[in-house]
């Protein structure tokens, strides 16, 4: 019998294993770069969220804008 059966495929188990070492390496390195968010970016994120009223958005973006002063 010249089937590809169980021991036929054996090569693909080492080749599934490096894709996704490969796979969750470059994944890793390139999330890590995107997620530096300034504190105006998380400002606006919450107040377009709806976790912070208008009032208080306004306050501290001017407190951000100002330099803490």
């Amino acid at each position: 019998m010249h089937g590809y059966g169980y021991m036929g495929w054996g090569w693909m188990v080492p080749l599934l294993i490096i894709g996704a070492f490969f796979y969750w390496f470059t994944n890793q390195k390139s999330g890590s770069e995107t997620e530096e968010k300034s504190p105006l970016d998380i400002l606006n994120e919450r107040f377009a969220k709806g976790e912070i009223d208008e009032k208080e958005y306004r306050k501290k973006r001017d407190l951000l804008s100002s330099g803490g002063n």
